[in-house]
């Protein structure tokens, strides 16, 4: 399908849009570092909110979770568990005001406000940059391929090639049309900074949470006349040991895709998947732009307040959309062209319905936003690589004592440079995605152990969090580097999540990393740990270091909202997710499940009112 002149036109307002907002606020962004990376802190709790939700409402997260619905129905309100999508609650009600205490530009930096600066916290800090750049580099690298692919089937090649002065083999197309959209995004986010990424973000949420609220009007009002065929247990919810859907008599291609994706099994998976969402969201955010927007804010109690606004706004809108999207797949199903390669792929959900459903005028809004989802998160993984680069190795290492205009020209020459080199992996994908999945993957496997020690134990040190990441890479890569070992431990569970049941061995790899280089390595200077512990004053194993702070300020308060914290965990949880069913049963127009969901919401919400948001300090 080619987009209409009118859909085109709105596409090309709202690049326009981004680069006026770019000139609009390139002199404030360029103030100095702390109003280039972070606003200044002083832009508002609920932009920022909204930036971060803008950034998470991606086209490729969208695509799966369509599918799952499809697929999966309610139940698919779980797994999105796998990332996990509740750490945005532990965000909420400690770790961001926990990490915003710090008062910190980078994650990088807060690894010297906890170990000091010791032969360790180097090794330590040195391999938090390593993650936070290949992080960024990898989604930069495939992220516009993806982005390229998808508007590639809206603007073919045919109707550009007459305007461009050359030529391009069919592979490249979605790279050019990756570059093309990247270049806006690249241009907001270098001039102006994260208060112009924020500025552009919102615009950019405004555009999607329009067009998803279109779509759910125009799936109900083409349910409202047609019945939903959907097999027994699809509407539910909960489940049970097994997931039980039987697609045969509907759309039998479905059950082969429920085996290929491991989750007939459901009660198993979803254990595995709690437990190791638990341990993820206790390490905290990682290096990346979720957690600048959370040094972005203006204090501790604001930067609660914009982690728990993100789940506010970002799951209503997000799931109108989805649950749109798939209603219409289903009553349309045989209608879409969903044949990619020779088989069915049902990822494809998306943008067939897009092409078949969507009216003229909204086609442009939608792929606006869609274009606009991609180009945030991409613009605030592009600004978090720049403050790791130079904060943590040009001003570090390079020269401390740069000026006001050199560390704006570095700033400007690091991004330029971070999105040339992340155009060439993605140009060069074929030869280099093994040796980035590699890394990437091992980076992120170790992640887990280091930095939920790193808050929550006192005795634990730089070389342990040093060693416990090292180790933790080791037991992360080793499915890489011996393929057939995760078949070998897991003959019975589908490939595809074979890596989610080996997460329990890289956790104990890590783990016993961390405990060897913290016992072997020298103890972190007390002072650094008194200093920390006043500023964050986390809760868990610091016993001996609130002591010695006592001892030194009778006065000081220690935080003993364990179990207030836990409890506010679970509200908030059960809320996100009540927040997730109801705009899904709203679309589907079941009147009773919606009900309940608004009113477990509601009370939760009252609860979180007293318990959370009345106690929020600095």
């Amino acid at each position: 399908m080619q987009i209409a002149f009118i859909d085109g036109l709105i596409i090309l307002a709202y690049l326009a849009l981004t680069i006026v907002i770019g000139f609009w606020l390139s002199k404030r962004a360029s103030r100095n570092q702390q109003s280039y990376f972070l606003g200044g802190n002083a832009l508002p709790w609920y932009m920022l909110g909204l930036s971060n939700a803008s950034g998470m409402f991606d086209i490729s997260g969208t695509m799966w979770l369509v599918t799952g619905m499809f697929v999966y129905g309610m139940k698919s309100v779980w797994i999105p568990w796998l990332w996990p999508v509740f750490n945005q609650v532990f965000l909420m009600v400690f770790l961001s005001q926990w990490l915003r205490r710090s008062q910190k530009t980078t994650g990088a930096e807060w690894i010297m406000f906890r170990f000091g600066r010791g032969t360790g916290a180097k090794l330590s800090h040195g391999v938090v940059v390593i993650f936070a750049l290949v992080s960024c580099l990898g989604f930069l690298a495939y992220g516009f391929i993806g982005l390229g692919k998808f508007v590639e089937i809206f603007i073919p090649w045919e109707v550009v090639s007459g305007y461009v002065p050359f030529t391009l083999s069919p592979e490249f197309v979605p790279h050019f049309y990756g570059i093309v959209f990247t270049l806006f995004a690249v241009f907001y986010a270098i001039l102006g900074g994260m208060t112009s990424i924020v500025w552009a973000d919102v615009l950019q949420f405004s555009i999607m949470t329009a067009a998803a609220i279109i779509i759910a009007i125009i799936a109900m009002t083409k349910l409202a006349a047609m019945e939903l065929a959907v097999p027994m247990g699809w509407m539910d919810i909960f489940f049970g040991s097994r997931l039980d859907l039987d697609w045969t008599r509907i759309i039998p291609e479905v059950n082969a895709k429920i085996e290929s994706d491991g989750y007939e099994l459901f009660s198993a998976f979803f254990m595995m998947m709690v437990f190791k969402g638990i341990f993820v969201s206790l390490a905290g955010p990682a290096p990346n732009y979720d957690m600048q927007k959370i040094l972005s804010t203006k204090s501790p109690a604001e930067a609660a307040k914009m982690s728990g606004f993100v789940s506010i706004v970002l799951m209503p809108a997000r799931y109108l959309m989805i649950a749109g999207f798939t209603v219409l797949g289903l009553l349309f199903y045989d209608q879409l062209d969903l044949i990619g390669g020779g088989t069915i792929d049902f990822e494809q959900i998306l943008p067939s319905a897009i092409n078949q459903f969507v009216p003229v005028g909204l086609m442009g809004l939608l792929l606006a936003g869609l274009l606009a989802a991609f180009m945030s998160t991409f613009a605030g993984t592009l600004n978090a690589a720049q403050a790791y680069v130079s904060n943590d190795l040009f001003l570090r290492y390079v020269k401390p004592d740069a000026s006001p205009r050199q560390i704006m020209i570095t700033n400007y020459t690091v991004g330029i440079v971070v999105v040339l080199v992340s155009i060439y992996l993605g140009i060069m994908a074929k030869d280099v995605n093994q040796v980035l999945q590699l890394i990437v993957s091992a980076l992120w496997g170790s992640y887990v152990a280091s930095n939920v020690l790193k808050w929550y134990w006192w005795r634990f040190n730089s070389m342990g969090y040093f060693v416990g990441m090292v180790f933790g890479f080791i037991g992360s890569g080793l499915p890489l580097m011996y393929p057939k070992l995760l078949e070998a431990l897991f003959p019975g569970f589908a490939a595809d999540i074979r890596i989610l049941y080996f997460f329990p061995i890289i956790m104990l790899f890590a783990l016993m990393g961390c405990l060897l280089g913290t016992y072997l390595g020298r103890p972190t200077e007390e002072e650094t740990l008194i200093d920390f512990y006043q500023k964050t004053r986390p809760w868990g194993f610091w016993g001996p270091i609130r002591d010695k702070v006592l001892a030194q300020n009778p006065t000081f308060q220690p935080n003993r909202n364990f179990w207030r914290d836990m409890g506010n965990i679970v509200v908030g949880t059960i809320a996100q997710t009540a927040l997730v069913a109801a705009p899904m049963y709203l679309v589907l127009m079941q009147a009773v499940p919606l009900l309940l969901s608004l009113v477990v919401t509601l009370i939760c919400g009252l609860i979180l009112y007293r318990t959370w948001w009345q106690r929020l300090e600095d």
